[in-house]
């Protein structure tokens, strides 16, 4: 399933590192900098951003724009955060093909499955932005996110700020970057059990779903830990991989808010050093007497 490269870029971009697929995943750029009141010529890694196409029984289902790199996981991924598969073995192969101007993901899926996705069939097309893009309908955009109430998972405030921390170090094209989003797995006691990192914050969370998933992890041994602000989306797909904590670095939304109490999933964000603050379930989070005294008044239970 090894890709190709792309045809070489122009004279004034240098082509960048390869994934281990072999897909140039950045690019350096020439460009003007301003220096102590000066233009200064220089130039900059950025990460390359690319059509991938998720295809079922020959079917384009989806395209979105997105780094390539960790391919089959974002081709798993996707599937099982869309609902189109429960069980990564319900996916009998993953063909990643080189397209002239990007990625064609033929995922090849058991019979019943197929006969699953053709009764369900959707269409949608999105930015890196938008993960809703090109659904046929309101309730398609609020369905129903499983309950992860159950999960018997406890994190320590320690845990919080420490997977943060680790999630900080381990993204090595963002550290070449500082243009992509990363996603990670949090397990007390273990660490970050996987990483991944994309231009689309979506499709970080899809990469390290399939990436977990393959591994055989299940997600309701610990948190999910983001980059990026927490939409409704990202607490919907959280919730699929059974996580029960998600843990960002940036605000969440209302509808976010709203849809993790509901799920029973503790949302924690805005993460900074060792402060951070507690939206929804927060008895999931251990902390000692002289804290609980300090916040019980105002985070919500």
């Amino acid at each position: 399933m090894a890709g190709k490269r792309f045809p070489a870029s122009p004279t004034a971009v240098t082509v960048g590192a390869a994934d281990r697929t072999g897909f140039i995943t950045t690019a350096t750029v020439p460009e003007a900098a301003r220096r102590a009141g000066l233009l200064v010529p220089q130039s900059r890694v950025v990460p390359e951003e690319t059509p991938i196409a998720l295809s079922y029984g020959g079917s384009t289902h989806a395209v979105m724009m997105a780094t390539p790199a960790d391919l089959e996981d974002f081709a798993v991924g996707f599937s099982l955060t869309e609902g189109v598969i429960t069980d990564p073995d319900q996916i009998e192969a993953v063909d990643v093909v080189a397209e002239d101007k990007g990625i064609d993901l033929q995922i090849r899926l058991r019979d019943e499955q197929n006969e699953a996705l053709r009764l369900r069939r959707r269409h949608m097309a999105g930015p890196v932005g938008c993960g809703l893009c090109g659904i046929e309908s309101i309730e398609q955009a609020v369905r129903t996110t499983p309950d992860v109430s159950g999960s018997p998972l406890r994190l320590s405030d320690a845990d919080v700020v420490k997977a943060v921390g680790l999630l900080n170090g381990q993204q090595p094209l963002h550290i070449e970057t500082r243009a992509v989003h990363g996603a990670a797995f949090y397990v007390p006691g273990e660490g970050l059990i996987a990483v991944r990192e994309d231009v689309g914050r979506h499709n970080a969370l899809d990469k390290l779903t399939g990436a977990a998933a393959r591994a055989g992890f299940k997600g309701a041994q610990g948190a999910v830990v983001i980059t990026s602000r927490v939409s409704v989306e990202m607490v919907q797909k959280t919730a699929i991989t059974g996580s029960p904590v998600i843990i960002a670095i940036s605000a969440p939304t209302a509808l976010a808010i709203r849809t993790a109490e509901e799920a029973g999933m503790t949302l924690i964000a805005l993460v900074r050093g060792d402060e951070f603050e507690i939206f929804t379930h927060a008895e999931r989070i251990e902390r000692d007497e002289e804290k609980c005294a300090r916040f019980s008044a105002r985070i919500p239970r």
